[in-house]
């Protein structure tokens, strides 16, 4: 970090960053140490003077989750005249890079177990009012040390109220917005410029499920001249591309998730009960234990075994 402001700001509040973790559409991700305890934490850095600030809007969401199963710790935003800095609970990977040190397929037990605690998120955001609307593998983290074994929900930079607090109802639709997210995994109506609401979020939570369970989705890899051609693109093949065959070969749990929540009108609320638990149901079917145990885990132990390290057989 080469930044003699932003490292006095942290200096000034014991903070001192250890390395890069990544970087968002909004700023950059560091790893940090408080030197007063010698607590690590994960920094979120947002510029200030390029573009609108979404760190305060999202601070504000963190605080009102806040004591959410998933949904990670933030202990203060600092800010200066030219950043915003987030200082928040350090969480592990990403499901996009366990997914890529995987080999880009995670096993159906696996992909049960993160869809139930995906939803269970999804519904926990939505009844505090908000939406996500940028559901994506790179926005749902493990946790790190005890709560490894936890999915967690990050990222609420695009959130946004679907309640009109001062009328005290559901907002109202609309058409002609732009796409806000990630158009692989947007719902049809997001893409088409529809207002957002809960169904959104859950169609997208179905589009990452298969995405986990394909490899990858029809819609992908298409090369386009601008990012409004490749939307238009995405829309078009998505709306061509039949449930039945995105699904095919895969339990009737997943076409039925995503054909739900594609009927499901603008205010109407999810029945994520009834989804989790179809979920929990297959997973107990095929006979598979919800031990917490994903294949990444499995790969650590295999890898450790390889390299010669001493383990103990019966933990699995």
């Amino acid at each position: 970090m080469e930044n003699y402001e932003l490292e006095t700001m942290l200096r000034i509040n014991n903070l001192v960053v250890l390395q890069k973790l990544g970087s968002g559409s909004f700023g950059d991700i560091y790893e940090a140490k408080h030197l007063g305890s010698g607590f690590h934490v994960a920094l979120k850095v947002e510029r200030r003077d390029v573009g609108p600030s979404h760190l305060p809007n999202e601070y504000a969401v963190y605080h009102l989750l806040r004591h959410g199963t998933g949904i990670p710790k933030t202990y203060q935003l600092l800010s200066n005249k030219r950043h915003n800095v987030l200082v928040m609970e350090l969480l592990g990977l990403s499901l996009e890079k366990l997914f890529v040190l995987c080999d880009r397929r995670f096993s159906m037990k696996t992909v049960l177990m993160l869809g139930e605690q995906m939803v269970a998120r999804m519904e926990y955001l939505h009844n505090r009012r908000y939406l996500h609307r940028d559901v994506k593998p790179d926005n749902f983290l493990m946790g790190y040390g005890n709560s490894s074994h936890l999915l967690h929900l990050i990222d609420f930079g695009l959130a946004k109220r679907y309640w009109d607090t001062t009328e005290n109802k559901h907002v109202r639709q609309k058409h002609g917005t732009r796409l806000t997210g990630t158009a692989r995994y947007a719902s049809i109506n997001a893409l088409c410029g529809g207002e957002q609401s809960r169904r959104d979020d859950m169609e997208s939570v179905g589009y990452v499920l298969m995405y986990l369970l394909r490899g990858r989705l029809p819609w992908q890899d298409l090369v386009a001249k601008s990012r409004e051609q490749k939307h238009e693109m995405i829309t078009e093949m998505k709306l061509s591309t039949s449930l039945m065959s995105l699904c095919a070969g895969y339990p009737s749990e997943f076409y039925n998730c995503l054909e739900y929540t594609r009927k499901l009108s603008f205010e109407e609320e999810p029945k994520y009960r009834t989804i989790r638990c179809s979920f929990l149901a297959l997973l107990c079917r095929l006979n598979y234990s919800n031990d917490q145990i994903y294949d990444w885990d499995l790969v650590a132990k295999r890898n450790a075994k390889e390299d010669g390290g001493v383990e103990d057989e019966d933990e699995f």
